[in-house]
């Protein structure tokens, strides 16, 4: 009795642990659905029940709904198309003028706004991507190609790649001195040696148009939703799906109202990168202090000079902050848009990939790679950079950076005029090197894949044979077999036992809607590669921030490298991994590690650096060892910040989890894979979107309410 009244949480804990084991062997397993090497199957029974889903019959157990729910949501695919066919072809037919026919056309008016969007979006992209390369598509929508034809001097030349790369390096140094600018200019040099200049303006193009959009909505909705508490409620539940819904999900709505190609590319783009501007932005203003406010109301200031003048400025760091964060997932989606056909170094490498072209992978990648990470360094100095107030400083001094670029664009003009006559191939490498004129390495790491295989073929056999069926099929079966009701007494009395009944209700609540749609068995398929992927993941990222932590130049270094693979677009990782063991659930879940990995040593880091320096002191004089200084003082203070680390673990391990499916897995990622082909996929996407972001937001609402209940407990704001 002693024990449970100083304990009660551990003994409701194990009483919750005992209730869900005894259900999962009291419910049997239905003679229909049988295992085959540790994979749950349906086999066909007439006694089952159907229903029809996209003219197709689903089988379900109504006889037993403690082992699997029926999938009473199966209405919801159906509805959604539905709706986006009525939005897209019936609702509020209106008049619209045809240029081109001369005459009033009808035309719904969703479809009208989307078509007049797609329209404004292409123009946009157009013109950065002629700016860049050249061209003459944003000439022809001023005039014709009739006039084209005629005036052939209107075509934009283009950029040569000096330039752009002198205008990277003279931007590097105004944000952060000479060590970026060398990186910037190293950067494009090398990216237009090897031939990937092309593709990667393309994907700059994308960026350029998408970034400052998402920035001017991200901003002006964080603005209202500091404003405003309703906008705040309003936006904050669907902000916390979008942080955790699949980018592949989003992906599917946008092929039905945009169609395809780089205009619908930019936009779902944009629905994507919003959310984080929004929440920095909001995070920035709630940060301010009253006095800052209270003073600009004393000095006479409206709202919207006080807004604009006093707020904003304040907040800048953290506004700056989500523009990174929104540049980092535009340069994420540009790669996962060449899914609905977006131009650029993401359509390369996905086209390697398909071919099983590791080294044409390898090449693309390592662009992609590079651009992510002077991107995030450029905005990352651009948030950290102090406001120059000039004085009495020269017109030189004050301009010089832009007297250097134009200075640099006369030169570059000058090289690529005279390359027009020293190159008498055709090409001009002063003014752009072509794709298959560039430097290639790709035979070259090709040869390094054969010779992997050759060499260690029996190695990673043995590895890959003992990973799948000693660990990772018997891991399946185990989280297959356990009864759906099983499930969601464990899910609901954790909640419970950590946020009381309130967080029951919402972890039940998201849990029974997966429960309740036709995929359960693929969610726990999800869930269990995703387990896998965060255990291993913690485990080294526990204890390689805890050794990193213990000195200051192996901490420094450690975040400076979780800063550069947190960079790196989550396809990059499936690369080396196929490299080693193809095409296979262990190249997957490899991936998974090292991309989770990331969050889960920085975190740990960054909770061991919380711990007030007053502490350490105090445990080393009261003559404590490090390791029992480790042990009772820090770890106990940082646990909270790093099981933050934990959320973060789980959302990155769930995210290539489904990228994963791109080769082969069998889970949630690979029904919305399919779904991209699928001409009434939207429905099935969105909610299998859902359904993965549920399954983040379950874990989400579990760690976060008992890191703030720990951190009330600790004393820690």
């Amino acid at each position: 009795m002693e024990l449970l009244k100083k304990y009660p949480k551990l003994f409701q804990w194990l009483f919750l642990l005992v209730v869900f084991f005894v259900l999962c062997f009291a419910i049997d397993v239905p003679e229909t659905y049988k295992f085959i090497r540790g994979q749950a199957e349906f086999i066909k029974d007439p006694n089952q029940s159907t229903y029809t889903l996209f003219g197709a019959e689903v089988r379900y157990y109504a006889f037993d709904v403690f082992w699997r729910l029926p999938p009473l949501l199966g209405w919801l695919p159906i509805w959604i198309n539905d709706s986006l066919f009525f939005l897209m072809n019936e609702w509020m037919p209106m008049e619209f003028w045809n240029e081109d026919t001369q005459e009033f056309k009808t035309r719904p008016l969703v479809l009208q706004i989307t078509r007049n969007l797609t329209s404004f979006m292409t123009f946009l992209i157009e013109l950065i991507r002629e700016i860049l390369l050249g061209g003459m598509e944003t000439v022809v929508a001023f005039t014709s190609w009739d006039w084209i034809d005629a005036n052939p001097w209107a075509e934009l030349p283009g950029l040569p790649w000096t330039i752009v790369a002198a205008g990277a390096a003279i931007l590097g140094y105004k944000l952060s001195g000479k060590g970026l600018a060398i990186f910037a200019g190293l950067v494009m040099i090398y990216i237009s040696v090897f031939g990937q200049w092309k593709p990667s303006m393309q994907t700059l193009s994308f960026i350029l148009v998408a970034a400052p959009l998402s920035f001017i909505f991200g901003l002006s909705l964080g603005i209202m939703a500091f404003k405003s508490k309703r906008v705040e409620k309003t936006l904050y539940p669907i902000l916390l799906v979008m942080q955790t819904m699949p980018q592949y999900a989003v992906l599917v709505p946008a092929i039905v109202l945009f169609g395809i190609g780089d205009h619908a590319a930019v936009i779902i783009t944009m629905v994507v990168a919003v959310p984080p501007m929004i929440l920095l932005t909001l995070l920035g203003l709630r940060g301010i202090p009253p006095e800052v406010i209270e003073a600009g109301r004393m000095s006479g200031c409206t709202n919207w000079q006080l807004m604009l003048k006093v707020l904003i400025p304040t907040a800048r760091r953290d506004i700056l902050i989500g523009v990174n964060q929104v540049i980092m997932v535009c340069f994420s989606m540009a790669v996962i848009s060449a899914f609905i056909g977006a131009k650029g170094l993401g359509f390369n490498l996905l086209l390697a990939l398909n071919q099983l072209n590791i080294g044409l992978a390898l090449e693309a990648g390592l662009c992609i790679s590079l651009i992510a990470i002077l991107l995030d360094k450029m905005s990352l100095a651009w948030a950290n950079k102090q406001i120059d107030y000039f004085g009495n400083l020269t017109f030189f001094q004050r301009h010089k950076n832009l007297l250097f670029f134009a200075a640099a664009v006369l030169i570059g003009i000058i090289f690529a005029y005279v390359g027009s006559f020293y190159f008498k191939e055709g090409y001009n490498y002063l003014f752009e090197v072509p794709h298959n004129k560039g430097i290639s390495t790709a035979d070259f790491w090709n040869r390094g894949v054969d010779w992997i295989w050759d060499t260690f073929f029996q190695t990673l056999k043995i590895f890959n044979t003992w990973l799948i069926v000693d660990v990772l099929q018997p891991m399946r079966a185990l989280y297959l077999r356990m009864p759906a009701v099983a499930t969601l007494v464990l899910v609901v009395g954790a909640g419970y036992i950590i946020g009381g009944i309130r967080s029951a209700m919402v972890v039940g609540a998201l849990t029974l809607f997966i429960a309740l749609s036709p995929w359960w068995d693929r969610a726990l398929v999800t869930t269990y590669m995703a387990t896998f992927g965060v255990i291993i993941s913690c485990i080294i990222g526990f204890t390689v921030g805890t050794l990193s932590f213990q000195n200051k130049r192996t901490t420094n270094f450690m975040l400076a490298v979780c800063d550069i693979f947190q960079t790196f677009p989550s396809f990059v990782y499936l690369i080396p991994v196929m490299m080693l063991f193809g095409v296979t659930d262990t190249s997957v879940l490899i991936a998974v590690v090292v991309y989770a990995t990331i969050p889960a040593t920085r975190y740990t880091i960054e909770g061991l650096r919380s711990v007030p320096a007053a502490l350490h002191d105090a445990g080393s004089m009261s003559g404590v060892t490090k390791i029992q200084r480790l042990m009772r003082i820090e770890f106990p203070l940082a646990f909270p910040h790093m099981m933050l680390g934990l959320n973060q673990t789980i959302v990155f391990a769930l995210f290539m989890v489904i990228i994963g499916a791109f080769i082969g897995t069998e889970d949630l990622g690979q029904y919305i894979l399919k779904a991209l082909s699928d001409k009434k996929g939207a429905g099935i996407g969105l909610t299998l979107g859902l359904c993965v972001a549920f399954i983040g937001l379950i874990f989400d609402n579990l760690i976060r309410t008992w890191v703030d209940q720990r951190k009330k407990h600790l004393g820690i704001d």
